[in-house]
């Protein structure tokens, strides 16, 4: 047994703080869902400086309800509070991230996805025990809920302003007559966002997740259902068809059990010149790297969805959410691509493009 070291009374006070500070954020997450379900942010960027009242009136809710969630969101930072009127209010940087589904960094999202974590921790927890993996599918569905919301406000800031074009030559190509496909579209965000801004090409989202697809068909009716989009339910590797111009697959490849079959499969669906956009979670190539907030998150996502999925599929390969790109260019080399670089990146995500 080694020897016991002295604590230092002022770390562990340090560490407490922070360990106090989690727990707040753990708990008041259920409150940002309560609050995007209800409509409260959106009626408080709307009517405010508003009190529970007022802010109850207009919302059709219980006033004892609304009253201790406008507290805990002021104790949370999340809306600010005027002492002297009694009112809250929504900062206008507040607002964009809980209460404007449209803006680039809307996040209220998030804390559904979240949810689905504490709502499915027995199912890791016993897997800890067997090392047996726990599917994709086997999830609670608010975790397919919350992905697609969470998901979709950076796609829509990104995907066709910057990382498509980040690609040689392929935004000439979607402005013609160019074959896509979208490989784990999941609910089908960014293949929606794609068929809109290129409507002379064609796109195929692929799942095998058949509740998704239906949610991605639904998607692309609420989108005005473009006419140049399908979904169908197929694996990564077992998608059909080829000649491709371009094939993408958005924050899934380190999902799939084995990544290197799959992407294998993709450069046989491309054209001999055809591009595979590679959409992953932003991470550097060491564990040292990736210690800070976007890691933490990322990390933790990944022992509680990513990694037991891969696990529940064949080869298991695990890559994790926080591969980094050294190990994600390896596995597109090891299935045959010749040309792989970084193309862009943002605080979340990396893209990177790959050629036979």
């Amino acid at each position: 047994m080694g020897s016991v070291r002295p604590v230092d009374q002022a770390k562990l006070e340090s560490f407490m703080g922070k360990m106090v500070g989690d727990m707040g954020a753990a708990m008041s997450g259920a409150l940002v869902i309560v609050g995007a379900k209800l409509g409260l942010y959106k009626a408080l960027a709307e009517i405010g400086p508003a009190d529970s009242k007022a802010l109850a009136a207009e919302t059709g809710l219980a006033e004892r309800y609304v009253r201790e969630w406008l507290a805990a969101q002021a104790a949370s930072g999340f809306v600010d509070y005027d002492a002297a009127s009694g009112d809250f209010t929504l900062s206008p940087e507040q607002a964009m991230a809980l209460a404007d589904e449209n803006s680039p960094v809307y996040v209220a999202s998030a804390f559904e996805l979240i949810a689905s974590a504490y709502i499915d921790e027995p199912k890791i927890t016993a897997a800890f025990r067997t090392g047996a993996g726990v599917g994709w599918h086997e999830h609670h569905e608010c975790l397919f809920r919350g992905t697609e919301r969470f998901f979709r406000p950076g796609y829509r800031a990104n995907l066709v302003q910057s990382w498509l074009p980040s690609l040689e030559g392929v935004v000439d190509r979607l402005r013609g007559n160019a074959k896509v496909a979208d490989i784990g579209c999941g609910a089908g965000a960014s293949t929606v966002i794609m068929a809109q801004a290129f409507p002379t090409s064609r796109f195929i989202g692929f799942d095998y997740h058949e509740a998704s697809i239906k949610r991605a068909r639904e998607a692309a009716k609420e989108a005005g259902d473009p006419a140049n989009l399908i979904f169908e339910v197929a694996a990564a590797k077992d998608a059909p068809g080829g000649d491709y111009d371009l094939v993408a697959c958005f924050d899934c490849l380190h999902d799939m059990g084995d990544p290197v079959g799959a992407a294998r499969h993709i450069r046989d669906m491309l054209k001999p010149d055809g591009t595979f956009m590679l959409v992953e979670p932003f991470a550097g190539d060491n564990i040292a790297d990736n210690l800070n907030p976007v890691g933490r998150m990322f990390y933790s996502a990944s022992t509680m969805i990513c990694t037991p999925g891969s696990l529940a599929q064949e080869v298991g390969l695990a890559l994790g959410a926080q591969a980094g790109e050294a190990r994600l260019s390896d596995v597109l080399r090891e299935a045959g691509f010749s040309h792989v670089r970084r193309a862009a990146e943002t605080p979340f995500n990396m893209v990177i493009e790959a050629r036979a």
